[in-house]
């Protein structure tokens, strides 16, 4: 239910408050889902071993990364920007870094920022996923990110549930194929379902912004 009053997001009781496009909305709270899966269990132990990582760090590591924090912004779901702390920067920046294959750092980096992708073609059937995309190849050392959705109506527009896939080679060239991990994720392509991709270049740690589409499969 949308309704008019000051801005807010979260739970409160049986409550739960949130915003979209067409407005702020109020539901009925329910019990997140929680299937334990594999990725799910990697995305756990990677915050812990993070955690863990903060706590051995010396004061003037930790303050690094608070200046590092500092000049990262963010846009919550309310569209107010904000900017991280440092235990959020150390995590984002070595979450990424894990994702690549990099080894984690200790000492803040200086704040990198990789190329958007200028433009990205979809090839999609049940036979084939593919991603081509300018520039090409990517830069010294650059990764291509590709976060895809599970299937989805074709007549859906709006997805907000993007999960890692795959991570190209540094300096990669186009096309980057994805049938294969995309399968054995989520299963075969079905003929007529959309699927929705968010793809993001990575550099040292450090994301571009997302380059954001979706394709009906043909």
């Amino acid at each position: 239910m949308k309704f008019l009053g000051n801005p807010s997001s979260g739970s409160y009781r049986e409550c739960t408050y949130g915003h979209n496009r067409f407005g702020q909305y109020v539901r009925n709270r329910s019990t997140p889902v929680n299937p334990n899966t594999t990725q799910q269990g990697v995305v756990r132990a990677r915050m812990s071993s993070n955690a863990a990582g903060w706590r051995s760090l010396t004061d003037a590591q930790r303050a690094g990364w608070e200046t590092l924090g500092a000049q990262i912004q963010r846009t919550d779901s309310l569209g107010q920007v904000y900017t991280l702390n440092g235990f959020m920067a150390y995590c984002s920046v070595n979450n990424n870094k894990l994702a690549a294959g990099d080894a984690i750092i200790s000492d803040a980096p200086l704040l990198a920022t990789p190329a958007d992708l200028l433009t990205v073609t979809v090839t999609l059937t049940a036979a084939a996923f593919s991603i081509a995309y300018t520039a090409t190849p990517l830069a010294a050392g650059v990764r291509l990110f590709s976060f895809t959705s599970p299937q989805q109506s074709a007549g859906r527009m709006f997805c907000g549930d993007y999960r890692l896939l795959a991570v190209s080679a540094a300096a990669a060239a186009s096309p980057a194929n994805v049938y294969a991990a995309y399968v054995a994720r989520f299963g075969l392509p079905v003929v007529g379902s959309r699927i929705f991709l968010s793809l993001q270049t990575y550099l040292a740690g450090f994301l571009s912004g997302p380059f954001v589409t979706s394709q009906v499969v043909a």
